[in-house]
């Protein structure tokens, strides 16, 4: 009875200690979203209004027709070709690491993925030359191509993949599939948790990518949500509730996407390396 005891106490104490972390984390975004439908006069007002007296929606009007819109458009444009791309690129690669038969499989396999041992900034010099050279300096692509290849993406797929009964491919083997048959009709259909995962990850990666931006754009036309928001903020110095604003609209995207997917995040969490 003391242990059950015990173990019930320990157990309530880390829920409330989770609970109190969990709303002093959330506090700082509640905090920006009240702010953003507030006077700029009102913004910093103390004790901290959390229900705006007036609700205001200028700032959000403001920050819309003040070329954040190009901004935003630029980012959705660059995130969805380098997401869609990252997840064709990484389940074909999965599969033929995961599930064909080639002589030295293991070793590229290996050689791929210690790719992942050199840090981003690293890249970031050779690329703006090989980018020079190829007329892809100040050009959204600059910040696509980099993303649609991931040995990250590679990795999780290969060993999601490799969980997949061998059986399952033997009988459509038998059945007359081949190799691209079988990866569309059954491993895709199956890999919808790793997906899932893969696209949450790779979309808040290049979404808030602000090194690229900074590197490899210098036209303002084409800058993206972080050179956006910074470039925003120099120009409305002071105009504090059309900053939340802008901060508010730069996150949506990101809590819409992990919203529509977490049904299976977690599922691809658990589930990808625990065999291969």
């Amino acid at each position: 009875m003391n242990a059950k005891y015990l173990k019930l106490t320990q157990k309530t104490i880390l829920t409330v200690i989770m609970l109190v972390l969990s709303i002093v984390t959330i506090l700082p975004f509640i905090w920006m979203l009240s702010a953003s439908f507030k006077p700029t006069a009102d913004v910093f007002e103390f004790p901290i209004r959390w229900i705006p007296k007036k609700i205001i929606f200028e700032n959000y009007v403001t920050v819309w027709f003040a070329r954040f819109q190009t901004y935003f458009l630029n980012s959705v444009k660059v995130s969805v070709i380098s997401v869609v791309g990252e997840v064709i690129t990484s389940a074909l690669a999965g599969y033929a690491f995961a599930k064909i038969k080639f002589k030295g499989k293991e070793a590229a396999f290996i050689l791929y993925i210690a790719t992942l041992m050199f840090p981003h900034q690293m890249l970031l010099v050779p690329r703006f030359v090989l980018y020079r050279l190829m007329g892809l300096y100040n050009s959204l692509w600059a910040l696509m191509l980099p993303g649609i290849f991931s040995a990250f993406g590679t990795f999780l797929f290969r060993q999601f993949i490799a969980t997949i009964p061998d059986e399952l491919i033997e009988a459509a083997k038998m059945d007359g599939c081949r190799h691209f048959r079988i990866f569309w009709r059954i491993i895709i259909p199956l890999s919808l948790p790793v997906i899932s995962t893969l696209v949450i990850f790779s979309f808040v990666g290049s979404w808030n990518n602000y090194e690229n931006a900074l590197v490899f754009l210098s036209n303002k036309t084409l800058y993206t949500i972080p050179l956006g928001l910074l470039q925003f903020q120099s120009e409305e110095q002071t105009n504090y509730g059309a900053i939340m604003a802008a901060s508010v609209l730069s996150l949506m995207p990101i809590f819409l996407v992990f919203l529509s997917l977490q049904k299976y995040f977690i599922e691809g969490i658990a589930t990808s390396g625990l065999k291969g």
